[in-house]
């Protein structure tokens, strides 16, 4: 398990907690990133900030410190476990 920031372009998750009780944890659930939910990471701006996802099928983009605060355990793609 680890931060959404971390998975790489390809890679499709499970939400598996999101950090936090604050506005912006809130605001993360608000967009669809809830726990159970499966996202995609679709590319990565050039200089790494931000990313853009596919969850609940439609398109969003993250600052790389906001997708860090979203746990998730790999499903499929690079970095998945077998």
């Amino acid at each position: 398990m680890h931060g959404l920031d971390r998975v790489p372009v390809g890679g499709v998750a499970r939400i598996v907690a999101i950090a936090g009780t604050d506005a912006l944890a809130q605001r993360l659930m608000e967009m669809g990133l809830l726990e159970g939910e499966e996202v995609e990471v679709l590319g990565v701006a050039p200089l790494g900030d931000p990313i853009e996802i596919r969850v609940a099928g439609y398109r969003l983009s993250l600052r790389r410190a906001e997708a860090a605060r979203v746990s998730v355990e790999p499903l499929s793609g690079p970095g998945a476990s077998s």
